[in-house]
């Protein structure tokens, strides 16, 4: 038995001999670092750091599954690359909202410049205003004094039109900034929604529609997919090559469910499909989903590269939602039910 500090200090030979010999203990203790770090990602920023977790989980999970020396390397090597993708998507993040704070700051900055503008502008002309009306009072003859009354008075109409046009103008420019501003949040919103890779529900929006459900008593089953052999596509091909199978297949998924039913991804190579009917009726839409979804798709490694074929499918887990099940449970009990025919499908395999 040994521990995960002794593990990285050995050599390539150490590690060959200890390869059947990692400590459960120490396995244990590091899968709950990775879950610590999911949770935390997704706290500091929901929309980007629940793709993280269910990396992370979902690395967690396989070492489980297999905890030796060879798995637990690759598992490392695994984490840093999604804890860079996950740090350049934050950053990303940030920067974006950064620029839509200052973006609707200057357009303000610039509604108060105008307002000021036009008011001190208006303040001289009334002062000026009020100065002829105090030389009128220095008149003697009552026909200039008339006189002068109605040019000041018409002065006066004109400019309190004029400064309400101005008004209705800015109001209106202001409402134009306003709108402009209130369709980019909408559109904000709606790509905190949305997986930015495969343009499908993202694991948030998933929640929220299994929660609403919930909420409503409404049927409904609850799909888990987990694309089977993905990882062998990253090593062999790349990552771009990975991507670009995730986005056909999310595609696919999305083309043969109705309209009334979500398509997700739930994180990593994990989807899940939310189905308003019962367990009978869902097996109708898995049927589907085996016999047009999976199969040969053409994907290409790199964006000037030739396109080739692969076969894909995915280890299917099924849960339909009974009264007094929280969304928790639920979601586990489609996550273990696609894990058993995962290990199912790879001890008919071996």
């Amino acid at each position: 038995m040994i521990s995960i500090k002794k593990y990285l200090d050995m050599d390539a030979l150490d590690l060959h001999m200890a390869q059947d010999h990692i400590d459960l203990e120490a396995v244990e203790c590091y899968c709950a670092v990775l879950s610590s770090i999911g949770k935390n990602a997704i706290r500091i920023v929901p929309g980007v750091g629940s793709d993280l977790e269910a990396n992370l989980r979902g690395l967690g999970r396989r070492l489980s599954m297999e905890p030796t020396a060879e798995a637990l390397g690759k598992t490392s090597t695994q984490v840093n690359v999604f804890l860079d993708e996950w740090g350049e998507r934050t950053s990303d993040h940030f920067k974006s909202q950064t620029d839509e704070v200052k973006q609707l700051l200057i357009a303000l900055a610039k509604a108060a410049e105008s307002v000021g503008t036009r008011d001190q502008g208006y303040s001289s002309q009334f002062k000026e205003f009020t100065n002829r009306l105090e030389r009128i009072a220095d008149l003697n003859n009552l026909t200039e004094i008339r006189s002068s009354l109605v040019e000041r008075v018409t002065e006066l109409k004109n400019n309190v039109r004029q400064m309400a046009r101005e008004s209705e103008e800015l109001v209106a420019h202001l409402k134009s900034e306003v709108s402009i501003y209130e369709t980019r949040l909408r559109s904000t919103e709606q790509l905190a929604f949305r997986d930015e890779l495969t343009l499908v529900a993202n694991r948030r929006s998933v929640e929220e529609r299994v929660r609403g459900s919930i909420e409503n008593r409404q049927t409904f089953c609850v799909v888990m997919l987990d694309l089977n052999h993905f990882k062998h596509v990253n090593d062999k091909y790349g990552h771009f090559a990975g991507d670009d199978l995730l986005k056909q297949f999310a595609k696919e998924l999305q083309s043969n469910t109705r309209t009334s039913d979500l398509v997700g991804r739930w994180g990593g190579d994990e989807f899940v499909i939310v189905l308003s009917c019962d367990t009978l009726g869902a097996q109708t839409h898995i049927d589907r989903i085996q016999h047009w979804v999976f199969g040969k798709y053409k994907i290409q490694s790199g964006p000037n590269s030739e396109f080739f074929e692969i076969r894909i499918d995915a280890s299917l887990g099924l849960a339909e939602w009974h009264p007094g099940e929280t969304i928790q449970q639920v979601l586990a009990n489609a996550d273990k039910a696609m894990y058993i025919e995962k290990n199912l499908s790879r001890k008919g395999q071996s």
